[in-house]
C-alpha cells in the first residue's frame, strides 16, 4: 500500500482550494488526482485537519478479555493450545488455536514445545540436570541448559569407581 502524502503537501493543496482554485486545478498543479483533493477537501470542512486518517490498528477480541485467559493459564499453566481454547469457550470466549498463538506472542508468554518426560538413566545419574522438564508441559528450563546441547555421554569420571571402594 502506498504511502500518504505529506502534511505539508496536503495543507498547500488545501490553501490553494480555500484561496479560489477549483480541485481540478490543485490536483493538476501539486500532480496529485482530484479524488485525493475531494477526500482532503472533506477532511478539511469536517475537522479542519490536514493529517492522513490512522492506518490499521485492528484490535484483537482477545485482548478484551485478556485477564481471563491469563488466570487461565496461570490456573493450568500445562493446558496446550488446543485445551486452552477448549477451556476458554467454557467461559464463553470464542477463539481459536491461531488466534490464541498469535495472542501469546503479542503478550510474549511461551510453553514448552515438546512434552516433558520421565528422567533417562542417565539425567539420574546427573542430578543437577534430572529436574528440568519432569513435572508439567509448561515447565521452565533452567537458563544454564539447552536441550540442544546434551552432552552424548556422562564424563568418565563419574563412572570410575574411587580407588580403595569395593
Amino acid at each position: 500500500m502506498p504511502k500518504s502524502c505529506s502534511c505539508d503537501l496536503r495543507q498547500r493543496v488545501i490553501d490553494m482550494v480555500e484561496s479560489g482554485a477549483s480541485r481540478h486545478e490543485a490536483a493538476e498543479h501539486f500532480g496529485v488526482t482530484v479524488s485525493s483533493v475531494v477526500k482532503w477537501m472533506q477532511r478539511w470542512n469536517e475537522s479542519r485537519s490536514a493529517a492522513p486518517k490512522a492506518r490499521g490498528g485492528s484490535t484483537s477480541p482477545l485482548e478484551w478479555q485478556a485477564e481471563r485467559i491469563v488466570a487461565v493459564i496461570t490456573q493450568q499453566p500445562d493446558l496446550t493450545l488446543e485445551e486452552t481454547a477448549a477451556e476458554l469457550r467454557r467461559y464463553r470466549i470464542r477463539t481459536s488455536r491461531s488466534s490464541l498463538s498469535r495472542f501469546f506472542h503479542r503478550h510474549d508468554i511461551t510453553f514448552k514445545k515438546k512434552a516433558c518426560k520421565p528422567p533417562s538413566e542417565s539425567e539420574q545419574m546427573w542430578p543437577e540436570r534430572a529436574d528440568v522438564g519432569f513435572e508439567s508441559k509448561g515447565c521452565l528450563t533452567r537458563p544454564d541448559w539447552c536441550f540442544l546441547t546434551k552432552l552424548l555421554s556422562p564424563p568418565r569420571r563419574l563412572l570410575r569407581q574411587p580407588s580403595g571402594v569395593a
